[in-house]
């Protein structure tokens, strides 16, 4: 078990069980509706734009929040920007379950995804307050490592309760788990915050540390890498429940199993990627995983192409994509913080807006471009693979090494 390099009482064992609860509650939020989705849309008797905006809008609320919540924590600490952030979802997650039409589901998914800024970026922060760069990727891998068990199980979960009790009750497990996280962090999560910095929240002090980080060629690097990775998830998250339920006609329960596999292989990513950083370090890691990204992208992509189409040939190839994204998330969000031990909050906030923007503009192609074919997914797919190997192959072999901080953070 790797020790925390900053004092604090809370056993190791539980900083990874914070951090597989905080980071797990995106998946919580998304893929645990998403075998509900057509039905809710069927539901309120709503346009196919306007459910993909209980997805994306939510995405682009958590992305924006992160702006505020990351300052406000470097500032305050942690614990009570989690405790807040944590009652402010659970409240919204209830409201999205018992809204009564469409409109009133995306306004209550926005307050979701923008409590939910509170909860992921502490979870990336407190990663730097504790670690150092290199041994904050192997522990922040073994919560993603958590965060793939919960993501495993959300969509069949999802399809189950869809299925068998209704698409209000599976709006409704969120809120299950987010009060549930809130009792568990109010009792035991101690805060990691050793010195607040009382300027965090002065507009000057403040732009003068995102012009820093953004200055920061690794916090590029690395952002980056776990930008363009989410981002081809998200094309498949986006697009997936109608083409497997719609198109492919694969059913709600089915598709859970679908989202409970590829779940399975990025916790196997996980495991891989703390296995190659003992090993060959950092970048090798990236550079390999790339080339798996790449490969599997490339079949996707091209199977449709010559005619072959059945889930098993869209899902085989997204499994190697989501194998290696075990690998870029954990490697791209501890580098991404790892050059600001004294503004981890903000660094984490700048990272998650990169990758929320990034969701929110293929969110929004893809609720202009799916045309009841499996292109738009299999394409955008294989779009992003190719980013993601580039960046693996060029940006981080240049300016990828772990970090020593920077002279002054303002």
């Amino acid at each position: 078990m790797t020790t925390p390099t900053t004092r604090t009482a809370m056993a190791p064992g539980f900083v990874v069980l914070t951090l597989s609860l905080l980071l797990g509650i995106q998946p919580i939020t998304t893929d645990l509706y998403l075998p509900a989705l057509p039905a809710i849309t069927s539901g309120f008797g709503a346009p196919l734009s306007l459910a993909q905006l209980t997805l994306t809008g939510m995405l682009l609320a958590f992305g924006l929040s992160q702006m505020v919540w990351g300052p406000l924590s470097d500032r305050f600490g942690r614990r009570p920007i989690l405790l807040t952030g944590l009652a402010l979802y659970t409240l919204a997650a209830c409201g999205s379950a018992l809204t009564g039409n469409m409109e009133g589901l995306v306004v209550w998914r926005l307050l979701q995804g923008a409590a939910m800024g509170a909860a992921v970026m502490a979870g990336r922060a407190i990663v730097r307050d504790l670690y150092q760069p290199e041994q904050g990727a192997r522990v922040l891998s073994k919560a993603l490592s958590g965060l793939g068990v919960i993501a495993a199980f959300s969509a069949p979960v999802g399809g189950w309760v869809a299925s068998h009790l209704g698409w209000r009750e599976a709006l409704g497990v969120p809120a299950v788990f987010g009060g549930l996280t809130l009792l568990l962090l109010a009792w035991r999560f101690e805060e990691t915050v050793a010195q607040p910095n009382p300027r965090a929240l002065q507009p000057a002090v403040l732009l003068g540390t995102w012009r820093t980080i953004l200055s920061h060629p690794t916090f590029w690097a690395y952002s980056l890498l776990a930008t363009v990775s989410y981002a081809g998830l998200f094309t498949f998250l986006g697009a997936s429940s109608f083409v497997f339920i719609d198109v492919l006609h694969v059913s709600r329960v089915n598709y859970g199993w679908v989202m409970f596999t590829m779940a399975v292989f990025y916790l196997m990513g996980t495991f891989i990627c703390r296995r190659l950083l003992q090993r060959v370090g950092v970048k090798r890691t990236v550079a390999l995983a790339g080339v798996v990204t790449l490969t599997g992208g490339t079949l996707l992509g091209t199977l449709p192409w010559l005619g072959v189409v059945h889930p098993l040939t869209i899902l085989g190839p997204f499994c190697l994509f989501m194998l290696a994204h075990g690998v870029h998330q954990p490697c791209g969000q501890a580098g991404s913080v790892g050059p600001f031990p004294q503004a981890a909050g903000a660094a984490s906030a700048l990272s998650g807006l990169m990758s929320m923007l990034a969701a929110f503009g293929v969110g929004s192609w893809l609720g202009w471009r799916m045309d009841g074919t499996v292109f738009p997914l299999t394409q955008g797919i294989w779009f992003w693979s190719a980013c993601i190997a580039a960046i693996a192959w060029t940006l981080v072999q240049r300016f990828g090494d772990a970090p020593k901080p920077p002279q002054r953070t303002a």
